[in-house]
């Protein structure tokens, strides 16, 4: 990766910077590998309810103690030298990701293996998907929700940027319905509504088609979320953790998306948000969303499927590091 501290350097002006990694210790952590340079962990988390959510987590809690010069020295400086001042610590946000209806976690591995450098990133398998438990029994965006809940109080995550993908712009509404915005950095929806004024008339067949050929159902889901070329073993692969998602757990998670209206929560949104999405036929949509949260930016990628930070990870992740670059 190119970018790295030398680059937050730049953009934050600072003269001198120190960075302490924090390595925090997550319940069963296990099945380490080296990816890029970085250890890649992945471990579990069990909810109040009993599912347990798996994670994939990779860098680390950094806090760094910021200079810069001033005359006067800034008022909260804590050592100070001639015009040089060497403020607080700061504690840098991590990075959680929440993928999409039945997709896994792992869909962010380009992201998990870009920001990790210089950041602790963690992407989750909502309930019942990828390796996460199969025995829930609640599918609704408000259980999704507090499954992120139990994940950023557990991993010990906050201040965390959440990072939410289709459903998970959906869950991590209800997040904010729910719990408020006390553990967010920031927030960024990616190619997904928090509500919808009527449901499609598509969704009835769309239902169908789920219970009477899971299997192609999936493999045209997941070819259909892009518009670049995917290698077919990566569609492959998809498909198949798509299919781990047992048949009903699909159906109610995908019914109760489009039952739940998380719109009013948009409003209690106090952090800064970032909205990364398609130019689709929902875009009247996004900009109403976009009205609706205080301060929030909408980025609109051009020629890119569903999985736009798939397709255009390049891309996607330099509007990303800018938006995080750009938090206070």
């Amino acid at each position: 990766m190119e970018l790295g501290m030398r680059t937050i350097l730049r953009r934050m002006g600072l003269i001198a910077f120190a960075v302490i990694p924090m390595i925090l210790l997550a319940e069963t952590a296990s099945a380490v590998t080296i990816r890029d340079g970085n250890a890649v962990k992945s471990g579990f988390v069990t909810t109040p309810d009993g599912v347990k959510i798996h994670y994939v987590e990779s860098g680390h809690t950094k806090v760094g103690m910021r200079g810069a010069v001033a005359n006067p020295a800034p008022g909260d400086a804590i050592v100070t030298k001639g015009d040089a001042s060497l403020e607080p610590s700061h504690r840098f946000p991590s990075i959680l990701f929440v993928p999409g209806w039945t997709m896994p976690g792992w869909i962010w591995e380009k992201q998990v293996d870009y920001f990790s450098d210089d950041w602790r990133v963690v992407a989750m398998d909502p309930r019942s998907q990828g390796d996460s438990s199969k025995n829930a029994t609640d599918f609704t965006p408000a259980a999704r929700a507090r499954d992120i809940k139990a994940l950023i109080d557990h991993l010990k995550l906050a201040p965390v940027i959440i990072v939410g993908w289709s459903m998970g712009v959906t869950d991590i509404a209800s997040y904010v319905n729910q719990f408020g915005t006390r553990s967010v950095a920031g927030i960024v929806f990616v190619d997904g509504l928090a509500g919808y004024d009527q449901v499609p008339s598509w969704i009835q067949g769309f239902v169908e088609s789920l219970k009477t050929d899971r299997q192609k159902q999936a493999a045209d889901f997941v070819r259909g979320m892009f518009r670049k070329p995917q290698s077919e073993e990566y569609l492959a692969k998809l498909t198949k953790a798509s299919l781990d998602t047992p048949t009903n757990a699909a159906i109610e998670s995908f019914t109760g998306l489009w039952a739940a209206d998380n719109r009013p929560a948009l409003a209690k949104i106090n952090k800064p948000t970032l909205m990364i999405v398609t130019r689709n036929s929902f875009l009247p949509n996004y900009e109403k969303m976009q009205k609706a949260i205080p301060g929030a930016r909408m980025e609109i990628f051009e020629g890119d499927g569903h999985a736009l930070f798939v397709d255009d990870s390049d891309r996607f992740n330099g509007v990303l590091e800018d938006f995080i670059f750009d938090l206070d």
